[in-house]
């Protein structure tokens, strides 16, 4: 089997997708790992063999046999890196948000595909055993028209989480609450039930003294013509998420994990009891599959090596979800409903930070 050799850069939540690969052994190799602070390189490094720490991002891209760069860089160094990793013959993996702004994003997508190179953002939490029930129902045409949702991202971020010098303000973290913690459950959503066709959203900061958002009530109506409500707090007692999908034929509902939301005790009711043993018989043939960042990759492996039914998150979703943050931004700064797609004559196509 063909092993791919990985470069990391970015060695804090970094580590947790090295744990990723480590899980499939026979398929990736993880030959570099490159962060600033070498001591937490080293420590991200473990007991990988011949696997050479670094702080220069420019030798990891000269490098000849590294095959796929992983960028979990803080924000604001997404995309450049992934461009200058792309140039440099690369595929890439980058963490969220893909990039700040739809015309770096464009831009990412337009190079990749001159390069034939692969890029994917990192969205973890489709791998978990109760969204890919979900997922599986949806596939099966089980559950019918889809109605509405409820997402809940509530978290606790105080002091301690904005000491890192790069949190909390636009020039680096590059956006907020629904940046930094909501763009996942968005995505679950997104997954499961389309495009997002409208945005109308409230943002504020209620919470820390920051520049960016911790608190959001965001409405969504999706293409399908179902509506969705988010509610984002960074002030919350304890870390939780939850979804809850109300479809026809199924309501579905998330347990409260928040950093694997897509696994935990989900459950699926039918809307006729008469049903619901063949909805139970059907969510039973789902297999356990890989968690988190080791399914991510398991899925990554397939799609670069041609696997047929490899589905990772791709380019396209990584455009979704940064148009939705530009839309978001856009509906709450001008009190309006917004209107997706966002062309490129969109006021914000060119960014959401604001100037200055």
């Amino acid at each position: 089997m063909t092993h791919i050799n990985v470069a990391v850069i970015g060695a804090g939540i970094g580590g947790s997708h090295i744990e990723g690969f480590l899980a499939h052994p026979d398929k990736f190799n993880v030959a570099m790992i490159c962060d600033l602070d070498l001591e937490r390189a080293d420590k991200a490094r473990g007991s990988i063999e011949n696997c050479e720490i670094t702080t220069d991002i420019a030798a990891v891209l000269r490098n000849p046999d590294i095959d796929l760069v992983c960028n979990c860089l803080p924000p604001h160094l997404h995309y450049p890196v992934m461009m200058d990793a792309l140039r440099a013959d690369k595929n890439v993996v980058c963490e969220k948000p893909f990039t700040t702004s739809l015309a770096e994003a464009d831009a990412v997508v337009a190079l990749a595909e001159q390069r034939g190179k692969q890029v994917f953002p990192v969205f973890q939490y489709r791998y978990g055993h109760g969204y890919q029930k979900l997922l599986h129902l949806i596939e099966q045409d089980m559950v019918g028209k889809p109605y509405t949702a409820a997402l809940e991202t509530h978290w606790q971020r105080g002091d301690a989480y904005y000491a890192v010098p790069w949190r909390g303000t636009w020039a680096s973290e590059r956006g907020g609450a629904i940046v930094g913690h909501a763009i996942h459950i968005h995505n679950l959503v997104c997954c499961a039930l389309g495009p997002v066709a409208q945005v109308a959203a409230f943002l504020d900061t209620r919470v820390n003294d920051i520049e960016t958002d911790d608190c959001g009530a965001i409405s969504l109506k999706m293409q399908s013509g179902a509506l969705v409500t988010s509610s984002i707090t960074l002030g919350a007692a304890n870390d939780s998420s939850r979804l809850r999908l109300c479809f026809e034929h199924v309501t579905a509902q998330s347990d409260v994990l928040p950093y694997s939301i897509g696994d935990g005790s989900w459950t699926f009711t039918a809307t006729d009891p008469n049903k619901q043993q063949e909805i139970d018989a059907a969510v039973a043939t789902v297999p356990e599959g890989k968690l988190r960042f080791s399914g991510l990759y398991g899925e990554i492996y397939g799609a670069l090596t041609g696997r047929s039914g490899a589905n990772p998150p791709n380019m396209q979703d990584a455009r979704h979800s940064i148009e939705l943050i530009s839309a978001i931004y856009q509906s709450s700064r001008n009190s309006e409903v917004v209107s997706l797609p966002l062309g490129t004559s969109s006021a914000i196509y060119n960014g959401w930070v604001p100037s200055p």
